[in-house]
């Protein structure tokens, strides 16, 4: 991963024409395929779970096989509530990126100790093990049937979920632009250029006399409550939350989806969730045993022939085509 020069970094909370192309994208898409609401919602989802790992690992070079677990949380904390009776949404959100960013607050510090395989190592079998004991707390979590019966007030005392997903795409959609700009102020701040020196260099960070333990720490409750609000998003949008936001999968397809779109830009979510998401669905239909191999060749010709993802390979097409057209 390269450096980017400092007046890159600290101009990156200044909104881009690319930024609002997405949005109108996002809210075109509202209308335009109405039939896909439901799969449009837990897109964004996606996209804001890549966000908060891209935080992770594209600034701060943290490298976990446990992401699943804050994202997991988050979703069975939004559904725990539920139930007990608290249903206004918006707060439900908030408690839960809370819990979520306590959690890794409470696991940072022994966590990242460690560097490269044992700390890859460590939360692979971190997340394992919250999986299983997930899986045998059946009167918590609900086993293998999840928790069902899940249900919220209408948001902000005026919008009511309904069957067709409208509600929930829209509400998703605002809290993925509210916290993409929290994070870009992070990324843009001295806390975020600092956090991208220890992922360069964290032995001369430590020399100029910076607090390499502390800075992580914080990174990773920041990551970790953003996942805990993407999970209580996705238990809000289907009412229903189940043992697999806590499963390894969760954990590996978001970093297949953060490298596909791009490591370290927090523009490759934006990319790679949405290829992904939409690729899987698709092509799943089209053949359901064999659909990994069509995610698993794009994936491959990405890594060759695209350096920094479907983002990177995009702006070097975009270089050679401007080149063209001034010779």
């Amino acid at each position: 991963m390269t450096s980017l020069p400092p007046d890159s970094i600290l101009n990156r909370h200044r909104w881009r024409v690319g930024e609002f192309v997405w949005l109108a994208a996002a809210v075109a898409c509202y209308f335009l395929f109405p039939q896909y609401l439901t799969l449009g919602t837990s897109v964004l989802v996606m996209v804001l779970l890549v966000l908060s790992y891209d935080l992770l690992l594209g600034f701060s070079g943290v490298l976990s096989f446990g992401h699943a677990v804050f994202f997991g949380l988050g979703a069975f904390t939004a559904g725990w509530l539920s139930l007990a009776g608290w249903a206004e949404p918006i707060s439900v959100v908030l408690v839960a990126g809370v819990v979520a960013a306590v959690l890794a607050a409470l696991v940072g510090p022994f966590l990242l100790r460690l560097t490269g395989l044992p700390l890859l190592m460590v939360t692979l079998a971190l997340g394992v093990l919250v999986f299983e004991a997930a899986h045998k707390a059946t009167r918590i979590t609900g086993g293998d049937d999840g928790l069902a019966g899940i249900q919220f007030d209408a948001i902000l005392g005026r919008f009511d979920w309904g069957l067709g997903g409208s509600t929930a795409y829209l509400y998703v959609l605002a809290w993925l632009v509210l916290l993409f700009v929290l994070l870009k102020r992070v990324v843009a701040s001295p806390f975020g250029v600092m956090l991208q020196g220890v992922r360069e260099n964290p032995a001369r960070m430590r020399l100029i006399g910076n607090r390499v333990l502390p800075h992580l720490t914080v990174a990773y409750a920041i990551s970790g409550a953003v996942a805990g609000m993407a999970g209580a998003l996705f238990t809000q949008a289907n009412a229903f939350v189940g043992l697999g936001v806590l499963a390894l999968d969760t954990s590996v397809d978001v970093l297949v989806m953060l490298v596909l779109g791009g490591i370290g830009s927090l523009y490759g979510a934006f990319i790679g969730a949405p290829a992904y998401m939409l690729l899987k669905h698709f092509s799943s239909q089209w053949n359901p045993y064999y659909w990994m191999l069509i995610i698993g060749a794009l994936l491959i010709a990405v890594v060759l022939f695209g350096r920094g993802g479907l983002l990177g390979l995009a702006q070097t097409l975009s270089r050679k085509f401007l080149r063209r057209g001034n010779p």
